[in-house]
């Protein structure tokens, strides 16, 4: 028939047992301040690494301007924890109010994790 191709074994990645995501998709207004956005945002960012529980934070447009900021944290306790921070829920109140024009909010514990890492060796 064919021939046999031989593909190296994946590596096996280590994830922790449990994990907390929030996904954060969101449009911003057209008339925002983005200097003022980018200020807050860096300064949301630098305090949620400091938490407790922080685990990784990473956020990606799309072409149409369509932003996903996801952040993983070590259970819903520490991520609960963080929406309670007083700087972090003031900053909430400004999104709504001054930066976009919609989101939603995705979080939960993944039920299922698969990884693949290709390895030439």
């Amino acid at each position: 028939m064919g021939a046999n191709v031989h593909l190296p074994a994946p590596r096996r990645a280590r994830y922790q047992a449990a994990m907390f995501l929030v996904v954060f998709r969101n449009r911003k207004r057209a008339d925002i301040d983005s200097a003022a956005y980018a200020l807050d945002a860096d300064a949301m960012e630098a305090l949620s690494r400091a938490q407790p529980g922080f685990i990784s934070f990473k956020s990606y447009a799309s072409e149409d301007s369509e932003v996903i900021a996801l952040s993983e944290w070590v259970d819903e306790a520490a991520a609960l924890a963080w929406r309670r921070v007083a700087s972090h829920a003031q900053v909430q109140a400004k999104g709504r109010s001054a930066y976009y024009e919609s989101y939603t909010l995705f979080a939960g514990t993944p039920s299922r994790v698969h990884h693949f890492t290709w390895d030439q060796a």
